[in-house]
């Protein structure tokens, strides 16, 4: 990619970065639901002009694909993120719904991939397994089977997408969050008392992170990327963007007191080692990496 393009993607990344460090300020004083809900709220009011009708036939999917993403991957990875105290391992983790999608490609719409690319899935995995004994992990272990199940609906979506037709990536978005925030507001009235009632209470910051979400890593965030991958293809793109975790680890020790042990440094780097050789092998068949994606 040209200088202006890699300089793009690096403002990608960063603003993905501080989304995590955002959101977990905010969600030192309001539930992860309810933040949830009220991301997608924001978010379905400034697309709205972007929702059109799908191709006939396509509403199922397109439900399963925004409860899969709204709901069940935002939701989670927010509540995880509540849980784990920290920035650098849910930045991590997140990125398996990579080796996740191209698993799920070959069960489910019976794609076919070498022994290269299943060893760099193995690896993954494998790092997902050690970072999960580094302390600053075992100190909140649900936290991570949270990212790894939002990991997975994340990776069921993007997988899912691949045969929808007559809906843009921002018409996508715009779905998303239409169609989640009822079911994100409902279980938060459900599972988060006392939620709603603290909202009078709430101080700048939970609402900056809100509005960060919705609008820097939602709307500009996805906005450089798409324009990104309609110049370039995704597999050129993606690896550029394995520098998000590696931000929002730099953001997490600078500013949230994240002290990250050596199991956490190896697992991680086994993670993103395999993600990398994952695109690196797409990229030489020519086949399209799954999408990145954010918080």
């Amino acid at each position: 990619m040209p200088l202006r393009d890699l300089l793009l993607a690096l403002l990608v990344c960063l603003v993905w970065a501080g989304n995590f460090l955002t959101s977990a300020l905010a969600l030192r004083d309001m539930p992860p639901l309810l933040f949830t809900g009220l991301r997608l709220a924001l978010l379905a009011l400034l697309l709205l002009a972007f929702l059109r009708r799908p191709a006939k036939g396509q509403w199922p999917r397109l439900l399963l694909i925004s409860l899969c993403v709204g709901v069940m991957h935002f939701g989670l990875s927010f509540w995880a993120l509540k849980l784990a105290g920290n920035l650098s391992s849910p930045a991590i983790v997140m990125q398996s719904y990579v080796p996740m999608s191209v698993l799920l490609a070959w069960s489910v719409l019976g794609e076919r991939f070498g022994w290269r690319t299943g060893a760099a899935v193995a690896l993954s995995f494998g790092g997902v397994l050690v970072l999960g004994f580094d302390p600053l992990v075992l100190a909140n272990p649900a936290s991570l089977f949270m990212m790894l199940a939002s990991a997975f609906f994340l990776a069921l979506g993007t997988v899912l997408m691949r045969d929808l037709g007559g809906v843009t990536r921002y018409g996508m978005q715009a779905w998303t969050a239409v169609i989640g925030v009822g079911p994100l507001l409902g279980l938060s009235l459900w599972l988060e008392p006392g939620g709603f009632a603290s909202l009078k209470t709430l101080g700048w910051v939970p609402w900056f992170g809100i509005a960060y979400a919705a609008v820097a890593a939602s709307l500009v965030g996805h906005g450089i990327y798409y324009s990104l991958i309609q110049r370039h293809p995704v597999t050129t793109v993606m690896p550029w963007l394995l520098l998000t975790p590696l931000l929002a680890m730099g953001l997490g020790i600078a500013f949230h007191g994240d002290t990250p042990g050596p199991k956490l440094w190896l697992g991680g780097a086994m993670v993103l080692g395999g993600i990398l050789v994952i695109a690196l092998r797409s990229q030489a068949k020519s086949r399209t990496a799954p999408l990145a994606e954010e918080l």
